[in-house]
């Protein structure tokens, strides 16, 4: 039996409770507010056993489940007791109730009816355990797959979720900034808001407020507040709106707008925090603000711009955090923000290194640890990648007494992965940020497997791990390829991008791509109805790398004056065409039209190129 996030204390004991069909949840009188996890727990027994056990105050009979409140338990902990009187589940609060009535569900999930006697007590190690959603660089997501991973979150102990927000929310009077996407709505951030608060979730507002404002400072009526002077009639490319885009600090009308944009959206929220984000400030002090870059450094003109966004936010009741890698190059400045501030602390390489949070640590900072889920520029997220990252972070948030986990989910260059492939990294972050414990890469995907997915035979995870490193003709590259050319840039730059792309490993890829699908669809059968779907979106994705490593060996060739076969590339640009009409609908189930468009230019100027290359070997 697997419990994911492994409790901190689990005590197996000789017997097994029959759980009989007539059984009640019973909440203690005077406690109305337990009705929601009973409810969950409800549903749940009802999917899984086939039976409505009924919600009731009082009951004198055995072989029921019972929720209580103890406030002497640790705060977020609970202890779940299963013997011959039935099921009891003490939590410190709501929140450890509802705590353990997940642990109960996932035991449910495995065991049935028939339940092992056993006296589990648990609590978390960080108190802030989060979540960070792109929201901003491809895909919006619908409000009805928000309410999802916020159900997904609840399961697994996550307690804070962030969405990430440059221009794809629907603030007043800027129609301009957001007339080509589908963005948020206050009506739906509000609703959220409410649905995750039920849930133990805080729901943080997170707004680029600094660099990453491409969309704002593109608009006619904020271009000169960009800190260079941006072309504003070239068309949207996936490179420049990478490039950082910063507002200039030195101009006061910055500083007004991003005031009123923050004082808009915080009044949606009824999280006591606001992520002013203020990351990659490349540009800062190169343009517009050089002067006085020149005259105070850029150092000091960054610590001022950021802490009197960070008063304004302590003004406004809230506690301000904000992204860490650019103090982290004169951490000794961090004392020059207030107190409560919290630096968001973030590395994403499996071997991050420890230099950052050891020398903000000293430095005296209040660290959040943010590594990654690895999905960004992928079809299928680094599984692997995921795993190591997230438990080297883990561990140094605990050696520096960093005081939460904020495990991040970007979708750079149109967030093409499908977000549930970001799921194996969730419970990665859930899991070491709730115990320490250490769980070796293939005993958590197996735990995974069985729990998350329903399969008896535990190697779902492993399968899907082994498809994500077989993409060869990445899709950042195909993008930059595209793009580059797009741009004018010279084919030296342009061709750059193919150095290191071997034909020789794209057909081996593609090769291990065929069987690895044959052992995913294998699996369908062990999975449960709810996540063959999800095993099909995987098929789906695995096809689509084979369809761009083929494209990459032949757009190799032509570069290189070895493209010979005409017949093939027409056929896969038609092939290309229609895997990606079936992507789009597997998009739009999960997303709002969002960047599909920005992706679908990309796909379509493929299938138009590899024409082209057959008809010019016709000519």
């Amino acid at each position: 039996m697997y419990i994911l996030p492994r409790p901190q204390k689990v005590d197996l004991k000789e017997g097994k409770l029959y759980l009989p069909y007539n059984s009640r949840i019973i909440i203690p009188e005077g406690n109305n507010e337990l009705l929601h996890p009973a409810k969950r727990l409800q549903a749940t027994l009802r999917e899984e056993l086939g039976q409505d056990f009924k919600i009731e105050k009082v009951s004198s009979s055995k072989g029921n489940v019972t929720l209580l409140v103890d406030a002497a338990i640790k705060e977020e902990g609970y202890i779940l007791e299963i013997d011959k009187e039935g099921v009891r589940i003490t939590g410190h609060d709501y929140v450890g109730v509802l705590y353990g009535t997940e642990t109960l569900k996932q035991i449910i999930l495995q065991k049935g009816a028939v339940l092992p006697y056993l006296k589990i007590e648990d609590y978390p190690e960080f108190k802030a355990r989060g979540y960070y959603h792109d929201t901003s660089r491809g895909r919006i997501p619908t409000l009805s797959y928000l309410k999802a991973l916020a159900d997904k979150l609840c399961c697994y102990k996550v307690n804070q979720l962030q969405l990430y927000i440059e221009h794809t929310y629907m603030f007043s009077g800027l129609s301009e900034m957001w007339r080509d996407e589908t963005p948020l709505t206050a009506e739906e951030i509000l609703e959220l808001d409410s649905y995750c608060m039920a849930l133990g979730i805080d729901l943080v507002p997170s707004l680029s407020t600094f660099g990453h404002l491409y969309k704002l400072l593109n608009t006619k009526s904020y271009g000169h507040l960009s800190e260079m002077v941006e072309p504003q009639e070239r068309p949207f490319l996936f490179m420049d709106a990478m490039r950082h885009h910063t507002i200039d600090a030195s101009n006061p009308e910055s500083l007004e707008l991003i005031k009123s944009l923050i004082v808009e959206y915080m009044s949606l929220f009824s999280s006591s925090y606001f992520n002013i984000c203020c990351d990659e400030t490349f540009d800062m002090g190169k343009g517009r603000g050089k002067a006085l870059a020149e005259d105070i450094g850029g150092k000091e003109m960054y610590i001022r711009y950021v802490n009197e966004l960070c008063e304004f936010i302590i003004e406004k009741g809230k506690i301000p955090m904000f992204w860490g890698d650019i103090i982290s190059g004169f951490p000794e400045m961090i004392n020059r923000f207030p107190k409560e501030t919290i630096c968001l602390n973030w590395g994403y390489a499996p071997e991050q290194r420890e230099h950052e949070t050891e020398v903000l640590a000293k430095a005296g900072a209040v660290q959040y640890l943010c590594p990654g889920v690895a999905g960004w520029n992928r079809w299928i997220n680094l599984v692997k990648d995921s795993y190591l990252n997230i438990t080297r972070m883990c561990g140094y948030a605990r050696k520096h007494g960093a005081i939460g986990i904020l495990n991040t989910d970007w979708g750079d260059y149109g967030h093409i992965n499908h977000p549930d492939f970001s799921l194996m990294g969730l419970i990665y972050g859930a899991s070491f940020s709730w115990n320490s414990e250490p769980i070796d890469f293939e005993e958590i995907n197996k735990e995974i497997s069985r729990i998350e997915f329903g399969d008896n035979s535990q190697g779902f995870v492993d399968i899907v791990a082994e498809m994500a490193p077989l993409s060869v003709f990445q899709w950042v590259i195909a993008a930059e390829y595209r793009e580059k050319i797009l741009r004018g840039e010279s084919e030296e730059d342009r061709l750059s991008l193919l150095d290191n792309f071997s034909i020789e490993e794209a057909e081996k890829a593609n090769e291990t791509l065929i069987s690895l699908e044959k052992k995913l669809q294998d699996s369908i059968k062990n999975l449960t109805l709810k996540k063959r779907r999800e095993a099909r979106a995987y098929e789906m994705a695995a096809h689509g790398m084979r369809i761009f490593n083929s494209m990459g060996s032949l757009i190799y060739s032509y570069n290189h004056g070895e493209f010979k076969d005409g017949e093939k590339a027409w056929k896969l640009a038609s092939e290309l065409e229609e895997w990606f009409m079936a992507y789009k609908e597997e998009w739009r189930r999960v997303s709002k039209e969002a960047a599909l468009y920005k992706v679908q230019g990309i796909i379509h100027w493929y299938a138009d190129s590899l024409r082209t290359m057959a008809l010019e070997l016709n000519k």
